[in-house]
């Protein structure tokens, strides 16, 4: 087995030990526990490898949970819940054939185990009882009649039926539980053969069961079997089947008892339904979709096509109506969904929160994906019994190749349907090979992102801020760089990572260290991230890193993201800084009317341009929108706010906007960011 393979075995252990450890007492370590469910895990897993297939091992998982006291009420559906998706979605068993049939036969299996250990379990407790009232039974025949009251006693009053019969199988005497269980007089019982009282199916089967007994091969025999009532209506009953000696160790009867189970067996078919369909709307769950979908993208002529759903906005009907409204309407968005598809070969299942999927096996009479796609809004737009239409963003994967597999197929819709709803609403997209490699791309990035600030393979660049005019240095702002990935790629995933403020802060006591000489490094200009400016530590963080790396206040020129500043959740941050002397701007300045409102409103002393800015007047002739611009820099110019300029690129946008007569500018045609150690060489 790989490293990689072991170490997950031992991740999905520490899932599952997470998930029953508080459902029951069980008497070990967490460690110890880790360790047990380990190797059931190893068990599980090579039975979904190994060829021929079967589940039978298995079982033995389910008995070792209950021997082991993992037997609270949760411990069962918990166990269900993290092997589903273990297995489903495991590296290691990627390339199992049929893996979803197979995960839900496991499943199977280990939730039959659980069950008949727990019912064994029970039958154990009880054989002490059993036990008393056998030997009752025989010293009744030899001791007083205060021997036989006491067996009268267990023997009636016990809950579980009890016959004894002769070796001929026929009913000696029977109590009034199983006479009760099965609609008859308990007087009528005596002299009928067992077997009769048992479904037709089960009597050949008894028989041998009850011969192995009486000749002595088994000690006992444990079974589940169908009574029938007097009705025809079976009763599932647990069967304790044991052989009662006289005194000279002779086989005299066998003694017959029986549990009823009816609604445990109930309750194991409406197990198996649960594995298989959400609890809530009665569709099929993510688990059953994989099963058909994969059986349908084998199998399919035409191919299939996966829709999936996400409702839009649908957090507002839980919040403003309450949650049994949403629950109600999920119901009745399944039933709609169900109905749409009524006349193809698909299933419609709920994924999860708002979201469903459909899977279609087209044929030549199946709606394209356009029709497909309206036909599913307008179902959905149709106000329910409260008045609530919905509408939904749709991911839509169509006739996927035949070499993905179930997971991929899974992960294509799902990204799509993210690319629709980053649309907005009641949009669809198809699948888009080429977005999606972007997309992935783009992902991984952010999830190596927080490994690659542990490692320091992010660094910190500085480019001149210069005087477009006379060219002059006016110092330097800090750039941040990750290989092939500039700096506004690096601030937006660390916002979608959630890692912005620890990277600012970072990148700022970088900056601040590299930034000591000051006649090599002039100013240091630091643009905010979205996420700093809002951080209500902004200010202690900033005084700290000066304390810490020596920098003067008057050095420092910090610029807050103007929307996150436009949205009220900077001003005191602006305010406090220009109170401990910090130069204080906006940085990504649009030049809209409730940002030139800031400048009235905050102490900021100047501003960076948003780069659109400058990118929508490049490389296009003087028009309206130069002459728009220049007059908005002048006017912010004339209240007393510095501009500067970015990612200037060419010697003529240099040449306009110093003719504009902004304060100062950067961009790499004035001068390229570099690392701090070649600027203070």
């Amino acid at each position: 087995m790989s490293p990689a393979a072991r170490a997950r075995r031992e991740e999905i252990a520490r899932e599952w030990a997470r998930a029953v450890y508080p459902t029951a007492y069980v008497p070990m370590s967490p460690l110890e526990i880790e360790r047990y469910l380990l190797g059931l895990v190893d068990l599980i897993a090579d039975a979904v490898q190994a060829e021929p297939f079967t589940a039978d091992p298995v079982a033995v998982v389910g008995h070792r949970l209950v021997e082991e006291r993992f037997n609270g009420p949760e411990t069962l559906q918990r166990t269900v819940d993290v092997l589903g998706h273990a297995l489903l979605f495991s590296p290691e068993l990627r390339d199992v054939p049929r893996l979803a049939e197979k995960v839900v036969a496991i499943l199977g299996s280990v939730s039959t185990g659980f069950a008949t250990a727990m019912r064994l379990d029970a039958f154990d407790q009880q054989e002490q009882v059993k036990r008393a009232l056998l030997a009752a039974k025989l010293r009744a025949e030899r001791v007083l009649k205060v021997s036989e009251a006491r067996f009268r006693e267990v023997f009636d009053s016990s809950a579980l039926g009890i016959a004894i019969t002769d070796l001929g199988g026929r009913c000696v005497e029977a109590n009034g539980a199983l006479a009760e269980m099965i609609g008859r007089d308990r007087g009528e019982l005596t002299g009928l053969r067992l077997v009769e009282l048992f479904d037709p199916t089960d009597a050949e089967a008894l028989a041998v069961a009850y011969r192995s007994v009486g000749e002595g091969r088994v000690a006992r025999v444990r079974e589940q079997r169908r009574l029938l009532r007097e009705d025809g209506e079976p009763v599932w009953v647990h069967l304790a089947v044991s052989l009662l000696r006289d005194a000279d160790g002779a086989p005299a009867y066998h003694v017959t008892m029986a549990e009823d189970v009816s609604e445990l067996h109930l309750l194991q078919k409406n197990l198996d339904f649960q594995l298989l369909h959400d609890s809530l709307t009665g569709l099929a769950n993510r688990q059953r979709l994989a099963s058909r979908l994969e059986a349908l993208h084998g199998a399919s002529r035409a191919g299939i096509t996966l829709y999936h759903l996400g409702l839009d906005a649908f957090s507002l009907v839980n919040s403003g109506l309450g949650h049994a409204v949403g629950d109600r309407l999920l119901v009745e968005v399944g039933h709609r969904l169900e109905a749409l598809v009524a006349d193809e070969v698909a299933l419609v299942a709920r994924m999860g929160g708002d979201e469903f999927a459909i899977v279609v096996d087209n044929s030549p009479t199946t709606p394209g994906v356009p029709a497909m796609v309206d036909r599913i809004n307008d179902a959905l737009r149709r106000p329910m019994d409260n008045g609530v239409a919905l509408s939904a963003g749709i991911g839509v994967v169509d006739r996927p190749p035949a070499g993905w597999d179930v997971a991929e197929v899974l992960r294509a819709a799902e990204a799509t349907l993210r690319r629709a709803k980053a649309g907005g609403k009641r949009q669809w997209q198809p699948y888009d090979r080429h977005a999606d490699r972007l997309l992935r791309e783009r992902q991984a990035r952010a999830a190596r992102m927080p490994g690659a600030l542990a490692e320091h393979e992010l660094e910190v660049e500085y480019q001149p801020v210069v005087d477009p005019v006379g060219g002059r240095v006016l110092g330097h702002v800090a750039r941040l760089r990750w290989e092939e990935v500039g700096h506004d790629e690096c601030v937006a995933l660390a916002e979608e990572t959630g890692l912005s403020l620890a990277l600012g802060q970072w990148a700022l006591a970088e900056a601040a260290s590299d930034a000591s000489d000051p006649d090599a490094f002039g100013d240091l200009y630091f643009e905010l991230s979205p996420m700093q400016s809002r951080d209500e530590d902004l200010v202690r963080t900033v005084k700290r890193t000066l304390d810490e790396t020596g920098l003067p206040a008057s050095r420092l020129r910090i610029f807050l993201d103007t929307r996150s500043t436009l949205e009220g959740l900077g001003d005191d941050n602006a305010q406090v800084l220009r109170d401990n002397g910090i130069a204080t701007g906006l940085t990504r300045f649009n030049g809209g009317q409730a940002e030139l409102s800031l400048l009235d409103e905050l102490p900021v002393d100047e501003l960076v341009l948003d780069p659109s800015v400058v990118r929508r007047l490049a490389g296009r002739p003087e028009s309206f929108l130069h002459d728009a611009v220049a007059r908005m820099v002048a006017l912010i110019r004339s209240s007393g706010v510095a501009v500067l300029v970015p990612d200037l690129a060419t010697g003529e946008q240099v040449a306009w906007w110093a003719r504009v007569g902004v304060d100062a500018a950067f961009g790499d045609h004035l001068a390229p960011a570099v690392p701090g150690y070649e600027l203070s060489g």
